[in-house]
């Protein structure tokens, strides 16, 4: 069967495929939240009925400690290479409710968007996947072998996630892993990521007195936990932007000019970053573009302090510890083992005696830089120039993805990230919405990356 005639049955569909989409999104899959655990069941026989209906085998629903993952396969391709594609059907909650145009779980079609929970991050991707896969299977075949698996669990970390995949990595094993929880620059312009930031999150305890003081009587006399920590804060940051911690950038690669060209191929204003984050004015490392720092560079930030009394009015206390959650975006070749130890070595060398400290880590996981040249990328690369007309970018992703380091360490695979989310696509955030022209296209990508992987080993 040519890709022609493929392509062209996906072409006439468009309308029952968005009538299918809207259905998948009216479930209210959000992973976090317990009054929705009958949602995530939802949404997982859903996609079970659908992975059958398009004809993949073996479909099933594979529980797991948490929230379910829905796995499927077609392998009826003999010789030819095996794609294990990734998604996740979870959602995220959709707080502020009253910020929504449109209820978060009644898809609404306005102009070339269409806006739910979960459009864009990441049900449309996933639908888009599939439909490539019934146009296929429809016309005779795939050119391929696939195995899916799709994860209830991603918007909480995906906390059992990698103990499935070592469970089943009999049964996962594969060639190359198609993830498609990804984006892409602008509506015209394909790209495709090759490096993910990896994460370091870390809690940093000061404790002074047993218990809250009076700030009058005592105030004076004790150090305060609220200002030893700020003042330790302010401190892991210089006057240019830099991160402190000694020996933080010992382990980051600098960019080739070859990279540093394709990164100047991104169509980014800093006005257009400016506007679009609200802020007064951009900040960052100097000597580096925006697009360089959050993609390229490590970052230390700080997500939460806490400390003392936070109500409604005052009241005069001197509190008795204080605490903050730091997150460090870290780049290949970056050891999060080794960066912890640097933030300790920095509250050793810094805290005073006046008050004790502790270093809490809560989540980390490394960060990852995929071969260009590989059959997978080479693929994506050739499928989204057929669809988008225009060569992709390769870019760099300031972000994390976890499920690709897990399959590279337990499956032994490369991943390629090939999604058609936008920037501007309000992920987490109310309003989300999925470009539909683009859900279109994905699926045309889809379609021909499938054909041209089959050519490739």
């Amino acid at each position: 069967m040519s890709t022609f005639q493929v392509l062209e049955f996906a072409k006439r569909n468009h309308e029952r495929y968005l009538s299918e989409l809207k259905e998948f999104l009216e479930i209210a899959s959000v992973s976090t939240l317990s009054e929705h655990k009958p949602d995530i069941q939802r949404g997982a026989e859903w996609l079970s009925r659908e992975m059958t209906r398009l004809g993949l085998q073996n479909v099933e629903i594979i529980p797991t400690a948490g929230h379910p993952v829905v796995y499927g396969e077609w392998l009826d391709a003999p010789y030819k290479p095996t794609v294990l594609v990734y998604g996740h059907y979870d959602v995220q909650p959709v707080d502020p409710l009253n910020e929504w145009i449109s209820q978060p779980f009644e898809p609404a079609v306005r102009g070339e968007d269409i806006y739910a929970r979960g459009a864009s991050d990441m049900k449309g991707q996933i639908h888009a996947v599939l439909k490539a896969l019934e146009a296929w299977l429809k016309k005779g075949g795939l050119p391929v072998n696939v195995k899916i698996f799709f994860e209830g669990e991603e918007e909480i970390g995906s906390p059992n996630l990698a103990s499935f995949i070592e469970k089943y990595k009999d049964r996962l094993s594969c060639d190359l892993v198609l993830n498609a929880d990804s984006h892409i620059l602008r509506p015209d312009l394909p790209s495709l990521v090759y490096g993910l930031r990896g994460l370091l999150c870390l809690e940093v305890r000061i404790y002074g007195p047993k218990t809250d003081l009076h700030s009058g009587t005592f105030g004076g006399s004790v150090h305060n936990p609220a200002q030893v920590l700020c003042q330790l804060i302010a401190g892991m940051h210089d006057a240019h932007g830099r991160v402190t911690l000694p020996g933080f950038y010992d382990a980051v690669r600098v960019l080739s000019h070859e990279e540093l060209a394709e990164l100047a191929r991104i169509p980014h204003s800093d006005e257009e970053w400016q506007k679009m984050t609200g802020s007064p004015q951009l900040y960052g490392e100097e000597g580096f573009t925006t697009i360089e720092r959050v993609g390229a560079r490590p970052t230390l930030e700080v997500n939460g302090l806490l400390s003392g009394f936070t109500g409604e009015g005052f009241k005069t206390v001197l509190p008795s510890k204080a605490a903050a959650k730091v997150s460090m975006r870290l780049v290949p070749y970056q050891d999060d083992k080794a960066v912890e130890e640097r933030l300790k070595e920095y509250m050793r060398k810094n805290t005073p005696a006046t008050v004790r400290w502790e270093v809490k880590k809560l989540v980390s996981g490394p960060a990852m830089l995929l071969n260009r040249d590989t059959s997978g990328m080479r693929a994506a690369s050739a499928a989204l120039e057929a669809t988008f007309g225009v060569k992709p970018i390769f870019q760099l992703e300031g972000g994390s993805v976890p499920v690709v380091s897990m399959v590279k360490a337990r499956l032994g695979v490369d991943s390629v990230l090939m999604g058609f989310g936008l920037p501007d696509d309000n992920l987490h955030a109310p309003n989300e919405k999925l470009h539909l022209p683009n859900y279109y296209r994905g699926i045309e990508a889809y379609i021909r990356f499938f054909e041209l992987i089959s050519g490739e080993r």
